[in-house]
């Protein structure tokens, strides 16, 4: 069926609204403050045969679009091997490698049934405060096993034509260490899946399925032509980039992410041979998360791309087996997120001598993952997980971002209201950090200062998973790197580091002590020579920048525009 270019583009903004839509709901109706306030979810429309994405929201995660196409392919295979999905069922499952991303991610996908027959699939997908494991908050550096980090759920069908399966339920919150709060996102995300249905009974009822299909298939065909296009204004050529990580959090050694990007015509190849292989440490990705965070990384670079499973297909995707990229279970993927920042970098690098007018220097790189739990006078537990800020890298347009979150996500940093209100804690510092950005003609943006007081009289024990502690976030075009993460906390001799600099697991805290993070800023671009005097005059007099960090990256010529 061939549609006029007004009809494509009111039902494209129809079905990315019923995703906002079940987006919002969840956001409102969710007990977490990840979800309810840092909206670390996603909501989406997917193939009926494929599982491919057809459809996402502008507030979900974009690192989503990629793996939920292997969610929900896992649970068409399983609803095959089970006689096939029936109207009212929803899968729920958080097993990383077949699904991507890590276990605190929980999955419900759920078939949408027209005139009997099935239309697409529905999902939705949340990070939990807590699925069980080791460690509150489920971020366990010292992980060797998946089983180390949660409780590991395949895709199992917890409600079935309409009604909740119990047993599975008392299984979802015995493996929790907060129930409560389980249950709620769960039934927000059971909400949202509702509202999805009834948005699309309308939008059909409105205009039909055949030309709501017509629409699906055309969005994608444009993504890919669109891509097809961005990338044959091109120059052809091959470029490479490789970055670190600081360890596995078992052993100290760095561990190489290296790409090779290639562009030959209208195609994108990104081979990322010579990577590290499988580590013991939880910092290794399935593949699904790896393609993911290649989407991740060139809707970056193109932002006008849609949404959806178009965008992958004129790339060719090379990962090497028994990679840190290709893990299969029970390797340990918790702390996915630092890989996955540190694959968009090198990306980033590679585009940077590809095309330097999209060049985007590196951020922070870390999404700092710190878990503080205990137990209350009462006895009730508490976790506080969150992910905190750094700086964004400069591009030749602009200064980076100070503070913001990291590039993976449209999640946002959960306010310190809201976090004091929940926990026993108090932050003493909530600060951009000075001197943290990279220089350059324009600077990274600058990192942040954290600093958190436990208040609790039983005291806490803290958890943390960071990275960029030992490799700095790298400029482009001659700008200079940025800060490096540093993480210290106070013990009954004075401030402490980690061992391995940016993973640690068990710090006892007292009523009292404090953990402190200083997160990296950005990258800068160009050389920072060429930054305008005012500009760094202006940096100087609103804490940016140091005196004498000015006088060594720019020269003295700033203080005559101060004068």
């Amino acid at each position: 069926m061939s549609l006029d270019p007004i009809t494509l583009a009111v039902l494209a903004g129809r079905m990315e609204q019923i995703a906002d839509e079940m987006d919002a709901t969840l956001f409102r109706a969710a007990f977490n403050p990840i979800i309810a306030e840092a909206h670390d979810a996603s909501h989406g429309l997917y193939h009926a045969e494929t599982g491919e994405t057809l459809v996402q929201g502008k507030t979900g995660l974009p690192i989503f679009v990629g793996v939920m196409a292997f969610a929900v392919k896992a649970v068409i295979d399983k609803a095959a091997e089970q006689g096939g999905p029936q109207p009212g069922d929803v899968w729920i499952f958080n097993d990383a490698h077949m699904g991507g991303t890590h276990l605190s991610d929980m999955r419900l996908v759920r078939p949408y049934f027209r005139d009997g027959e099935l239309f697409c699939w529905l999902a939705s997908v949340g990070h939990w405060h807590d699925v069980g494991g080791a460690v509150p908050g489920n971020y366990n550096p010292a992980a060797t096993e998946a089983f180390q980090e949660a409780v590991v759920i395949p895709p199992v069908r917890l409600v079935r034509g309409g009604e909740v399966q119990t047993d599975v339920l008392d299984i979802l919150m015995r493996n929790t260490r907060l129930p409560m709060s389980a249950e709620g996102d769960l039934n927000g995300q059971l909400g949202a899946l509702d509202l999805g249905v009834r948005r699309l009974d309308a939008l059909l009822d409105e205009y039909g399925a055949g030309t709501v299909q017509a629409a699906l298939a055309a969005l994608g065909d444009r993504a890919e032509t669109l891509l097809r296009q961005a990338v044959a204004a091109l120059p052809d050529g091959r470029w490479e980039a490789e970055d670190f990580l600081d360890n596995d959090g078992i052993a100290p050694e760095a561990l190489p992410i290296r790409v090779a990007l290639q562009i030959e015509g209208e195609r994108l190849r990104l081979d990322f041979a010579g990577t590290a292989g499988g580590v013991t440490g939880p910092i290794n990705i399935a593949r699904p998360t790896a393609i993911a965070c290649v989407y991740v990384a060139i809707k970056h670079l193109f932002p006008s791309l849609p949404a959806n499973a178009g965008v992958l297909r004129p790339i060719d995707i090379a990962i090497p087996e028994d990679s840190l990229l290709s893990a299969e279970f029970p390797t340990p993927t918790g702390g996915y997120t630092e890989t996955i920042l540190r694959m968009i970098d090198v990306i980033f690098s590679a585009a940077a001598e590809a095309a330097p007018e999209r060049a985007i220097a590196n951020a922070y790189g870390t999404i700092n993952a710190l878990s503080i739990a205990g137990k209350r006078r009462d006895g009730r537990r508490w976790v506080m997980f969150s992910f905190y800020g750094g700086g964004h890298g400069a591009t030749a347009e602009s200064d980076g971002l100070n503070h913001g979150n990291a590039p993976i996500s449209m999640a946002t940093i959960p306010p310190v209201e809201i976090l004091e209100s929940a926990y026993p804690v108090a932050f003493r510092q909530w600060a951009l950090r000075p001197d943290s950005a990279g220089a350059g003609a324009r600077r990274g943006g600058l990192g942040a200062t954290y600093e958190i007081e436990v208040l609790e009289e039983n005291g806490a024990e803290v958890f943390f998973f960071g990275e960029r502690g030992r490799f700095a976030p790298k400029g482009v075009a001659g700008g200079a790197e940025g800060a490096c993460n540093r993480f210290t906390f106070q013990q009954g001799d004075g401030w402490a580091a980690p061992p391995l600099v940016s993973k640690m697991v068990g710090i006892r805290l007292r009523q009292g002590q404090r953990v402190r993070l200083e997160t990296p800023g950005g990258g800068g671009y160009g050389p920072a020579a060429a930054r305008p005097a005012r500009d760094v005059a202006r940096d100087v007099a609103l804490g940016y920048l140091s005196e004498g960090a000015a006088d060594a990256g720019h020269g003295a010529a700033w203080r005559e525009e101060r004068a």
